[in-house]
């Protein structure tokens, strides 16, 4: 079965919300098989509306609205149905009653009747059918237009959800009849840009091209790149025997560059590691200004294996707090490997940690110290010494910092894993860390 998304909205065309809906939906189709052609936005227009139902469905089988349904003067989602239909609206007296008895249960007419706005929710376009919407007022709708059908939902993503998993999910299922059971497999990154990532797998990807399932799919973000298998079979047991052999080639092609699964985040296998050796980490952070320590513990259980951190953002604070020598940082200043070496050595000692790990660099917009923005220098301070790595990190200044921690994290995952350092001495400009999902 295909099926096209369509939100409506002014403000989704203006940005003041994110269509996150559609991501929401995107998912929950994919998972049961059925295909995303497109995803389309409109603003609050009649006709803008009814062109864009018309043209969905002559692509798809069904169309997938969310968004339009409230009592207001701008919600014609309802108007843009009829019009693509070619039918009037109609009063539905059971959606009517029924909007009265939800009115009076909340206590909201006081004596006196629904507003008239209010009684728009109970339009319908004729020959449609309500979809009930247990958590709000505004009823969906399901219409049979030539031979595809449109689904209107409330754009409230709560509502929305509720009314997707109870009354349109289940109708889209009978009218395609059992669809095949999608499976994804997702591969975390690190260390390694995405178009890397991509190069390294690219035999991979020609491959399976003619064959078109299993898929692969590289999603960049934050500094990281996920690589997503997807494979469509009868039933489970299938889809994952084919994903198995992809798996364990990109496995092999990646090496080092793969940290985990989709349930797995940096820091969590990090902790992990540090838990298998009954090993304790502290932290000494300048650019990073407390990222690293705040993505350490919002993993539960991190204060098993983690000390605590130190934010020595003025270089003053370096000397006073972390031992760092003074000669040192006269010399070559705050931004340099052997600052960095130094701040993990000091870090590590002042809270009894078996490893230090510290970060310092430039997070821009402008130089420091005559360095540009992006540079990072990292250190980490162990049992079998002491190791600096120094990067040039892309993008404006949150992107830089996020990216600093990311590369931290995974210059300590590599030195517990025994495993060989990241090659990156600098991005490239495709890791622009934005997600393409």
């Amino acid at each position: 079965m295909r099926a096209e998304l369509l939100a409506v909205g002014d403000e989704l065309l203006y940005g003041d919300i994110v269509n996150g809906n559609a991501a929401w939906l995107g998912r929950q189709l994919a998972d049961v098989g059925v295909t995303v052609a497109t995803s389309t936005v409109v603003g609050d227009d009649v006709e803008v509306i009814a062109t864009a139902i018309r043209v969905a469905l002559d692509r798809a089988d069904a169309v997938i609205m969310t968004g339009g349904l409230g009592p207001t003067q701008d919600d014609l989602t309802r108007e843009g149905i009829a019009a693509a239909a070619g039918v009037e609206l109609r009063r539905d007296d059971v959606l009517e009653a029924e909007l009265r008895r939800r009115f009076q249960a909340m206590g909201r007419l006081d004596g006196r009747d629904v507003p008239m706005m209010n009684y728009r929710q109970a339009d319908l376009p004729r020959g449609a059918q309500p979809l009930p919407n247990g958590p709000g007022t505004a009823p969906g709708l399901r219409m049979e237009i030539g031979a595809g059908v449109v689904y209107a939902m409330p754009g409230v993503p709560f509502e929305m959800n509720d009314m997707f998993t109870a009354s349109v999910l289940p109708d889209i299922l009978r009218r395609a009849g059992q669809p095949a059971v999608v499976v994804h497999r997702v591969l975390r990154t690190a260390g390694m840009w995405e178009s890397a990532v991509a190069e390294a797998l690219a035999g991979e990807v020609d491959r399976l091209a003619p064959i078109g399932n299993p898929r692969i799919a590289f999603l960049a973000s934050g500094g990281q790149t996920r690589v997503r298998i997807t494979a469509q079979a009868r039933d489970r047991a299938a889809a994952e025997t084919l994903i198995a052999p992809v798996e364990a080639a990109a496995r092999a092609a990646l090496g080092a560059g793969v940290y985990g699964g989709d349930e797995d985040s940096l820091e969590s296998v990090v902790l992990g590691l540090l838990r298998a050796r009954s090993a304790t980490l502290a932290v000494a952070e300048s650019i990073t200004g407390g990222l690293l320590a705040g993505r350490l513990t919002d993993v539960p259980g991190a204060s098993v294996v983690f000390r605590g951190g130190v934010v020595s953002y003025a270089t003053d604070v370096k000397a006073s707090v972390l031992g760092v020598d003074e000669g040192l940082l006269a010399a070559e200043g705050a931004v340099s490997a052997n600052t960095a070496a130094a701040m993990a050595a000091g870090v590590r000692a002042r809270l009894g940690a078996d490893y230090g790990l510290a970060t310092t660099g430039v997070a821009g917009p402008a130089e420091l110290e005559g360095k540009p923005a992006g540079t990072v220098h990292l250190g980490l301070a162990g049992p079998d010494g002491t190791t600096t790595r120094s990067v040039r990190l892309p993008g404006d200044r949150a992107r830089v910092r996020a990216f600093a921690a990311v590369t931290a994290l995974d210059l300590l995952r590599r030195t517990l894993a025994g495993l060989p350092s990241s090659k990156i001495v600098t991005f490239g400009d495709d890791a622009t860390g934005e997600s393409r999902e």
